[in-house]
């Protein structure tokens, strides 16, 4: 199996892979894990893989310099699990003529058969993917036959059709999330590292194919498309004004909407708060500006919007586990 991805503005061969058909690299270990510097795809940030048989693991940190279109070329028959932690995605499949565009903190499972076609990317934007492919054979033994909501997404994989398990995305819960987590921060080694793996794989599986087949008959926003359309805004203006003063009066009066319908909006949608959104992206853009080492903490500190160092200090503590002046050196660790 190959994949390529290239610039589609410029032609350019940016990247080129082969995988074996199982993804295992390295029968004597079984397991391989590789890093690569986002800048090779024109991107600041990384991202990092680990193969084993039959599962192929993949975790992406990187933000866009500038309006990004790259194209996909794959020869990989795959059912991915995708995560979108963090930033909007948008892909489509030429051949097929799928389309699929996740927002934060949405997941699906796709299958595909090959892939030729493009993913698009906004300037400045941060990117946080988690995806986790697993070969059909694999993936198979765990999709319940005799469920009717699944049939469809397996008479596409036996017809090798590109599609998704569901027409839309669903939010990922807190217990995924900790598992995705988990999956990351694995420090074991060997066998018991792909043992630990594997097992967290198929329970994150369990885990959307439950929360999947529990609301495939509920509508997935109780809002209506308006407000769905009014959360996105609200979400975009605080990424672009994270320094800002808010409060659920005039976020509501300012996007026509009022505070309840605000509140319980952003959270159907988003799956968190107005205002854990707005300090979990406060965190995210200080630590992006503290590595690229332009401006010291108090600086950081007042471009998000914190009057106080020490509060920020605190508050970056509380997310990363670490304080500012630390960051540096746990990332080389």
């Amino acid at each position: 199996m190959k994949l390529r991805l290239h610039n589609r503005d410029i032609e350019e061969l940016m990247l080129e892979r082969s995988f074996p058909t199982n993804f295992q690299l390295d029968p004597s270990t079984g397991i391989l894990e590789n890093i690569y510097d986002g800048r090779l795809l024109g991107f600041n940030g990384f991202y990092r893989e680990i193969f084993m048989e039959n599962i192929h693991i993949g975790y992406g940190d990187m933000t866009v310099f500038q309006d990004t279109e790259l194209g996909f070329d794959s020869e990989m028959e795959t059912v991915e699990l995708h995560f979108a932690l963090f930033g909007k995605t948008h892909t489509e499949d030429f051949e097929s003529k799928q389309s699929y565009l996740f927002g934060y903190n949405h997941h699906n499972i796709i299958y595909t058969h090959g892939f030729r076609g493009r993913s698009l990317f906004s300037a400045n934007k941060n990117i946080k993917l988690f995806e986790i492919n697993l070969t059909t054979h694999f993936f198979k033994q765990f999709l319940p036959r005799d469920v009717k909501y699944f049939q469809p997404f397996l008479q596409a994989i036996e017809q090798k059709k590109t599609s998704s398990i569901s027409n839309h995305n669903f939010i990922i819960t807190t217990p995924m999330q900790l598992i995705i987590r988990e999956i990351l921060g694995c420090q074991r080694k060997g066998v018991f590292k792909r043992m630990f793996l594997q097992a967290k794989v198929i329970e994150l599986l369990l885990l959307q194919l439950e929360q999947m087949l529990s609301s495939h008959n509920e509508t997935f926003y109780s809002i209506k498309p308006r407000d769905v359309e009014r959360m996105y805004a609200v979400r975009e203006h605080i990424l672009t004004h994270l320094n800002g003063s808010y409060t659920l009066t005039n976020l509501a009066q300012q996007f026509g909407t009022n505070e309840f319908t605000l509140k319980k909006g952003f959270k159907e949608v988003f799956g968190t708060t107005v205002f854990n959104f707005w300090s979990e992206a406060k965190m995210e853009e200080a630590k992006k500006m503290l590595l690229e080492g332009e401006l010291n903490i108090s600086q950081v500190s007042d471009k998000i919007g914190y009057k106080n160092p020490q509060h920020f200090s605190t508050a970056f503590k509380r997310k990363f586990g670490y304080v500012p002046s630390q960051l540096k050196k746990k990332i080389k660790s």
